[in-house]
């Protein structure tokens, strides 16, 4: 959900983004590097771990960009434009070429690479509930998100072909990650009547629930091992707090408030908690070596619009700020070869509003 005013603009950003029109198609040299070395004007004085900074796209909203096995191409989600619904798109980092992938038609999120090979991508769609644009939440009761229950997860080849629906329960099914073998997918479903985190097989057999606590358990990734998920989560505590999450979710929405970073083995057993701040942290994801996490998060400034990308050992531990624009950065990914790092930001926007995707070199 698969976020930047605090929670405002956590969601928005998290699911109208996509774009087309005025994408630089800007191609990368491959000399051992996908980025040229001339990028580091991008870089703030604080982020010691980014060498090279490379902005991949140049106007509109993109993010939710997540690399291949063999860390080529990014797939990302995308618009430009009142009006527009998210799609997704395929790019090459060899080449800047960027290509369409879903087919134009509702509203995508979460798309995915089909590991190990590539050959096929998953992502979620309405398109088979609703051609068009899905009409916005309505905000009298303050910032929610709607759960389209238009929403299923797809998979496609590369080029959009051989589109195949591979989950069809009633209600909002999204969110989808692949383990690095290609084995399990992970996700997010109401389909037990809360949002919880599943895992299937790569076609959609074999589903079985990990969560079961009331309140929105989503944005779930495999370590690179295969042995854990790290996920984000929000439960309600008090009284109101329950009465109004289950108002909401009764309507097919939410109000995410102070989601907080947890981890568990891939069966669903040995659940922890990572984070303990009054901020909402989400899109987390393990560092190569599987000790750590990077995440975003307001934690500096809770009720403030300002989200950075954060480090913190999986105890919990060695909290470290990892960007300082002071916006939106968020949305981050290691490459598989564990060189670079992509993640989603405002930064040098062409227009306000826009946010793009950023490429760099990790520095340890």
């Amino acid at each position: 959900m698969s976020r930047t005013k605090p929670i405002h603009y956590l969601i928005v950003v998290i699911f109208a983004i996509a774009f087309m029109g005025l994408m630089r198609s800007r191609a990368l040299k491959q000399n051992n590097s996908f980025v040229d070395g001339s990028a580091n004007e991008l870089i703030l004085e604080k982020e010691s771990h980014f060498k090279n900074l490379q902005q991949l796209t140049f106007s509109g909203e993109n993010a939710e960009a997540y690399f291949s096995s063999d860390s080529k191409k990014l797939i990302f989600q995308s618009h430009d434009g009142e009006g527009m619904c998210d799609q997704i798109y395929i790019m090459d980092l060899e080449t800047g070429a960027t290509e369409r992938v879903s087919n134009g038609q509702g509203v995508t999120t979460c798309p995915y690479f089909q590991y190990p090979n590539n050959e096929k991508v998953v992502y979620a769609s309405t398109h088979l509930e609703d051609k068009d644009c899905p009409t916005p939440p309505d905000f009298s009761r303050g910032y929610v998100w709607k759960l389209y229950e238009g929403y299923d997860i797809f998979r496609s080849n590369l080029d959009g072909s051989n589109l195949e629906q591979i989950t069809n329960e009633k209600g909002y099914d999204a969110e989808a990650t692949v383990a690095e073998d290609g084995s399990k997918i992970v996700y997010t479903s109401i389909s037990s009547g809360d949002l919880e985190v599943w895992t299937m097989n790569s076609d959609g057999s074999d589903k079985r629930m990990l969560t079961n606590k009331l309140g929105y358990d989503g944005g779930p990734f495999f370590s690179h091992d295969g042995n854990k998920i790290v996920w984000r989560a929000y439960y309600p505590e008090t009284e109101k707090e329950i009465s109004d999450y289950t108002s909401l979710i009764n309507e097919s929405m939410i109000r995410p408030m102070n989601l907080q970073i947890r981890v568990m083995n891939t069966d669903g057993t040995g659940k922890i908690q990572v984070t303990n701040n009054e901020g909402a942290n989400f899109a987390p994801f393990f560092f190569p070596n599987d000790e750590r996490i990077v995440f975003c998060s307001n934690l500096s400034d809770p009720d403030g619009r300002n989200f950075d990308l954060w480090a913190v050992n999986i105890d919990g531990t060695n909290l470290e700020k990892i960007t300082d624009y002071d916006g939106f950065d968020g949305f981050p990914m290691f490459s598989p070869n564990g060189k670079y790092f992509v993640f989603a930001s405002n930064r040098n926007q062409s227009k306000p509003g826009d946010t793009n995707i950023f490429l760099a070199e990790w520095k340890n």
